[in-house]
């Protein structure tokens, strides 16, 4: 199993001690980069996905790393409405 492959796991279980670097890496291997809007964004950052037209808006969390629940579950429903990522099915 790759870094990748582990780190999408990882994802998919919704831990609560997920980070926002782990979020940033997700996003990267999934063909992301972030951007922000220059000075003024505050935390705001910016996922784009060029290739496939795609794009998220979060906040850095602050002062922890740790990204909030509710958070988790709309990257995740963002992730999964897209295609880019596929739920197994829990037997």
């Amino acid at each position: 199993m790759t870094k990748k492959d582990k780190l999408i796991e990882r994802f998919l279980l919704q831990p609560k001690d997920f980070s926002f670097n782990e979020l940033t890496r997700l996003f990267n291997t999934l063909g992301f980069y972030i951007d922000t809007k220059g000075k003024t964004s505050g935390s705001r950052v910016i996922f784009i996905n060029e290739e496939k037209v795609l794009s998220y808006s979060v906040h850095k969390p602050h002062p922890s790393n740790i990204i909030k629940m509710y958070v988790m579950r709309q990257v995740l429903d963002f992730l999964l409405d897209n295609d880019l990522l596929i739920k197994e099915e829990e037997e």
